[in-house]
């Protein structure tokens, strides 16, 4: 009797809590979880900690207020294990892209349902991205800016010059002149997705 005790006990010890499974989360199994809950293509399930991952893993950051960091540490890991996907903080048919400037994240939706959450960077002070409804006026695999002599690669744009389009410098704050950066691993993506005419929804507040 008492060494059939004991081995539940043993038992029950041996298995790990949720903390603790979540931080022994193989790159694989994070990059699955990052995948199910609309952070992460499923193609990015690869194994490899690359920077697609670690935009993901920042816009999963975003989403939760954890430290944006990019770095899947105790908390991150714990949170992922429990967390649920994103929903639309606005309503309609069809596909929009809500901008939600307080958490800097970029929620592509279709029929009601978050396919991708996206780390962005929006327009810094002076420089605001612009609140408000709109839609994707025009498209451009290779656009140049005049104003900033620069290419911008895979850009939608949405309001006059404004525009999503890949940047290889897409930080966890606003930072851009008014476009919305999308990292590069990301852009084609979200370029082949949106078309013109979609809705476009950028909220001061989420």
């Amino acid at each position: 009797m008492l060494l059939a005790t004991l081995a539940v006990v043993v038992a029950v010890l041996a298995v790990p809590s949720t903390a603790a499974a979540a931080s022994v989360m193989s790159t694989r199994v994070l990059q699955e979880r990052l995948a199910i809950l609309g952070y992460l293509p499923g193609t990015g399930v690869d194994g490899r900690f690359g920077p697609q991952t670690r935009s993901a893993v920042i816009a999963f950051q975003k989403w939760e207020g954890l430290a944006r960091d990019g770095v899947p540490g105790p908390r991150t890991r714990a949170a992922l294990a429990v967390a649920n996907a994103p929903t639309p903080r606005t309503r309609g048919p069809g596909t929009r892209v809500e901008v939600l400037l307080d958490r800097q994240l970029a929620l592509v939706v279709r029929s009601g349902r978050v396919l991708r959450a996206l780390h962005v960077s929006t327009g810094a002070k002076g420089s605001r991205t612009p609140t408000g409804t709109f839609e994707i006026l025009r498209k451009s695999r290779s656009s140049w800016s005049r104003e900033y002599k620069a290419w911008l690669p895979f850009a939608a744009y949405f309001v006059r010059g404004v525009a999503f389009h890949a940047s290889a410098r897409v930080p966890v704050r606003p930072a851009s002149h008014g476009c919305v950066r999308v990292p590069t691993s990301n852009a084609r993506w979200l370029y082949q997705t949106v078309r013109v005419g979609d809705r476009v929804a950028v909220l001061a507040r989420s």
